[in-house]
């Protein structure tokens, strides 16, 4: 469970981005909270039959789905409160 909890929050840390600037921060947050990442990866953890990988990946969409829930949608330039679901 432990493991579980620290692959939940890992996505997060793509928000260090910020401190190069807005323009790089919402680039890294973005490119860690589309499900197009995990997707592929699941992908390739099924056909190769890898269990890890498919864990991974599972786990990492569902950060992703909690993000969306509590409103932390993908990032704009302007800001970190700037989100394409609302503003934070």
């Amino acid at each position: 469970w432990m493991l579980f909890a620290v692959l939940l929050l890992a996505p997060d840390l793509s928000a260090i981005g910020y401190v190069a600037g807005h323009r790089l921060g919402a680039i890294s947050y973005n490119l860690a909270h589309t499900y197009t990442a995990p997707a592929i990866l699941g992908g390739i953890g099924l056909s190769a039959s890898n269990d890890i990988l498919v864990g991974v990946a599972l786990i990492w969409a569902a950060h992703i789905g909690m993000d969306r829930t509590i409103g932390y949608g993908l990032k704009y330039p302007g800001g970190f409160t700037d989100t394409h679901l609302s503003r934070v």
